[in-house]
């Protein structure tokens, strides 16, 4: 076999170090990513978040050549905030900015790049200076905790105290007991004790602690919870005792909602009864519910809508992320032909500031364009709100911006939109489609609107079935089938017809 060189011609993808920096970036979330720049000016010396009283004055005369570019380019960034409009994107907007970083700077150019990702932050209140931490970062308080606090306050014996700590425990997330009586009587009885517990202090002890707010818990089954509620109202409430009559005897005819056997045993009339289904209704059967178990989640919108003289405008949102730039002073110390191990290190240390800065800004560029071609696919949406969504898919932004659809969904995967409808994901504005009698396409977000419209204007007394309201958007012009309205309804956490119906 005789060996032989060939020469061929291809094409290949190289992860590069900066290009797998960029990718993560893109995919960080606006909390991730003030992580990741904290982390970043941590790390890097030649990363520095400049302040308002760090830049350099223009009248100053001592000032070097450094010091006023940098300043000025702040300035001209600050004056001319990145955005957009939906009707500029046929001719594209302009996303070089002045401040762009060039591809290639010897390391020892005085360095004046400045990376601008938002306004400067608004001074500080009267208001921030009373910030309150320990009630701002302390935990939510729980249903158990709740529970325990009262039950601190509460004179007991030591005997009965053990019996109410063991309910307690027993108590789950909606205030039941998730114990019978029987099981905790028997998990706290001692065979050697001279004095047997008996099961009725257990009782005793449940009567005490289900006077307990919020009113309901420690019930062992719904009936029990709601006749507690009922229990600790005013004794001249209106319809009180018809109230009691009901869920006492009837409660399976009322979940049932089969009023017209409701009507005949309790022998009640018409308007009777919906005076006290209206008591029932004031009820929680979930008492636990109203003590806050979960922290609160903020969300940061990355990108802002706002009409101006009867056009959307889009820009980033300026307080995602702090100022960065590279420190101008350690970068004049790199010399270009020193060798050294410190030189070395702060060259090393000031390309990496330079890719940090060009993911940042390739990733708001990129947030931007989506955002822009969202908008402007979405305008009626803006303006008639989810009845006027129409159907999006990743692949039709991906043609829009040039963009593989793997880099779309990782841009609009966490990444919100602030809109005078209210704070949205990216990903909401993307749905299926169904067809319609005109050949053409609606929304699956269009379609759950008029769903949930169709059954907010229903009767009481008779709601619309599924099959009633698959015919009714036909009637519209809108093929969909009963089974697809059922799991549209379903995924809205709206009950079947036969739930929904009331004697109202």
């Amino acid at each position: 076999m005789k060996a032989s060189l060939q020469l061929k011609l291809g094409q290949s993808l190289t992860m590069t170090p900066q290009l797998q920096q960029a990718i993560r970036l893109l995919q960080l979330s606006t909390l991730d990513l003030q992580q990741e720049i904290q982390q970043a000016l941590e790390s890097n010396p030649m990363l520095e978040a400049p302040e308002d009283d760090d830049l350099p004055d223009s009248t100053d005369q001592d000032s070097d050549s450094t010091g006023e570019a940098a300043a000025e380019q702040v300035a001209t960034a600050e004056s001319e905030p990145a955005e957009t409009s939906w009707d500029e994107a046929e001719s594209g907007p302009d996303w070089s900015t002045e401040n762009e970083i060039p591809d290639e700077l010897p390391v020892d150019t005085a360095w004046d790049d400045v990376y601008q990702s938002g306004s400067a932050p608004a001074s500080r209140t009267d208001d921030e200076n009373d910030y309150d931490f320990e009630t701002r970062n302390s935990p939510a308080e729980t249903l158990h905790d709740h529970l325990e606090w009262q039950l601190n306050l509460t004179p007991l014996s030591e005997r009965d105290q053990a019996i109410a700590y063991a309910l307690l425990d027993a108590v789950d997330e909606n205030g039941y007991l998730t114990s019978s009586l029987e099981e905790i009587h028997s998990g706290l009885m001692d065979e050697n004790d001279e004095d047997p517990l008996e099961l009725d202090e257990v009782m005793a002890v449940l009567h005490r602690l289900q006077h307990f707010d919020p009113p309901g818990v420690f019930a062992r089954d719904l009936q029990e919870c709601l006749l507690i509620q009922l229990s600790q109202l005013p004794q001249d409430t209106l319809w009180l005792p018809q109230a009691r009559l009901v869920i006492t005897h009837y409660i399976s005819l009322l979940g049932n909602r089969d009023y017209a056997q409701l009507l005949r045993r309790s022998r009640l009339k018409e308007d009777q009864l919906r005076e006290v289904l209206g008591l029932i209704t004031g009820l929680n059967p979930r008492p636990g519910d109203s003590i806050d178990r979960a922290e609160p989640d903020y969300v940061i919108p990355d990108v802002i809508v706002r009409k101006v003289s009867g056009r959307w405008r889009i820009e980033l949102n300026p307080d995602i992320a702090p100022r960065i730039r590279v420190n101008a002073s350690y970068a004049s110390l790199i010399k270009r032909a020193d060798s050294s191990a410190d030189n070395t290190y702060m060259r090393d240390q000031l390309q990496e500031a330079k890719w940090f800065i060009k993911s940042l800004q390739s990733r708001n560029e990129t947030l931007l364009k989506v955002a822009t071609r969202i908008v402007e696919h979405q305008q009626g949406f803006l303006d008639h709100g989810d009845e006027a969504m129409k159907p999006l898919i990743l692949s039709d932004i991906a043609q829009a911006v040039e963009m593989h659809e793997s880099t779309i969904s990782r841009v609009t995967t966490q990444k919100y939109m602030h809109t005078p409808r209210g704070i949205f994901e990216l990903k909401y504005f993307f749905s299926s489609h169904v067809g319609t009698d005109e050949g053409g396409e609606c929304s699956s977000t269009a379609i759950r609107a008029m769903i949930k419209k169709l059954i907010a204007g229903e009767t009481p007394r008779k709601p619309l079935s599924d099959s009633k309201i698959a015919a009714v958007l036909g009637d519209q012009g809108i093929n969909v089938a009963r089974r697809t309205v059922a799991k549209y309804r379903e995924a809205m956490q709206i009950p079947p017809s036969n739930e929904r119906k009331r004697l109202v």
